[in-house]
């Protein structure tokens, strides 16, 4: 047992090396690649919101900062409770005041038969947008100082020549901060970015974050990704196995210093978002829930009680990719809890999923 753990770990340092060296490798790129360039593309922003009243709060003042010379953003209500109509009624008034900047809201009442509301949201937003590009946020980011869109548009315009697809690793915000930190660690030990490029033959090895991406919309009309996965709760990893199908290969980037994302303020609503994709994330069958599980809970949690030098293995991974995620030093001294809270989130959601109980602002999510 504690040669196969000490292979396993040294595996997941062999992971997360490799990512960070495609991180920063290809910033170094998009650096060279980027001088000279201009700004004449116009950019969509586009945003769904749902009873975001709180996270627009952040979000619009942001947007409105941007010296980006022509941009417009698109916000599409989706049957809000709260006060979003209001909080986007008053920035509405804000924008037409800025020059080369709009602010659009679109007013919807739920998704038709067959989609996922977040998905309908952004399609529809999509089809109203006037930009050569298309840059997808959730309600819950924020953008990192009046430049930040203007770079954004630079490191697409920058990317390699064979996509049109950028996605972002951007830093996580919130008071949930010990469930939230594991969000960095599974996205930089979870999947080996420099492969996903490099396997065009192989869909299933590839993904986005939906929280932050962008493409040309060109390619977004052309191959309406949101319609094509328009039932799918994890709808940017499918979007992003999508899109690779069609010879668009998502590529990641290091975004934060352009992009904050304040994923939940509460544990309460942090524990309901995570429930709700969990299950799915783990392959959405229950044998594949529990052999994930199992894994996690042997090699995040049970590990060190089989080899204690492993438990410098659990800080030193959780620290890493705490720092990488901009999680203040102290989350990473509580590694042990923040991976036990996994499980226990794991065992809820893939019983929640299996009794058909899954609820994300007031609506029912399908299995």
């Amino acid at each position: 047992m504690a040669v196969f753990l000490t292979i396993l770990h040294a595996g997941l340092w062999l992971m997360l090396a490799g990512n960070l060296w495609y991180l920063r490798r290809e910033s170094s790129d998009d650096e060279e690649r980027i001088a000279g360039e201009g700004d004449s593309a116009g950019l969509s922003v586009l945003v769904p919101a749902r009873n975001e009243e709180r996270n627009l709060q952040r979000l619009l003042p942001s947007l409105l900062e941007q010296d980006h010379p022509r941009f417009e953003v698109i916000v599409y209500d989706d049957g809000s409770t709260d006060g979003t109509a209001e909080v986007l009624e008053a920035a509405e008034a804000e924008f037409r005041e800025k020059e080369g900047a709009t602010l659009r809201l679109l007013q919807g009442n739920g998704p038709p038969a067959g989609w996922v509301g977040k998905t309908h949201a952004l399609h529809e937003a999509a089809q109203e947008a006037s930009g050569d590009v298309f840059l997808f946020l959730d309600a819950d980011a924020r953008l990192e100082g009046p430049g930040a869109l203007r770079s954004l548009a630079r490191r697409f315009r920058s990317r390699p020549e064979d996509t049109d697809v950028l996605t972002g690793f951007p830093r996580l915000r919130g008071a949930a901060l010990l469930l939230v930190s594991i969000v960095p660690n599974a996205i930089l030990t979870g999947l080996p970015w420099p492969l996903v490029r490099r396997t065009p033959g192989l869909p299933s090895l590839g993904a986005l974050n939906g929280q932050c991406w962008m493409i040309d919309a060109d390619t977004y009309h052309r191959h309406q990704p949101h319609a094509a996965c328009k039932s799918d709760v994890l709808e940017d990893v499918e979007i992003g196995r999508f899109l690779k199908s069609e010879g668009h290969t998502p590529v990641m980037r290091d975004v934060r210093g352009e992009v904050s994302i304040f994923m939940y303020d509460r544990y309460a609503e942090a524990w309901r978002g995570f429930r709700k994709n969990a299950y799915l994330l783990m392959g959405g069958t229950p044998p594949a829930a529990v052999l994930f599980i199992s894994f996690f809970l042997l090699t995040f949690v049970l590990a060190p009680f089989f080899e204690p030098w492993l438990w410098a293995s659990v800080f030193g991974l959780k620290a890493v990719t705490d720092g990488l995620g901009g999680q203040p030093p102290w989350v990473s001294l509580f590694a042990p809890l923040s991976f036990l809270l996994a499980v226990a989130m794991q065992v809820d959601s893939t019983a929640s999923h299996l009794r058909g109980t899954v609820e994300w602002k007031g609506r029912r999510v399908a299995s």
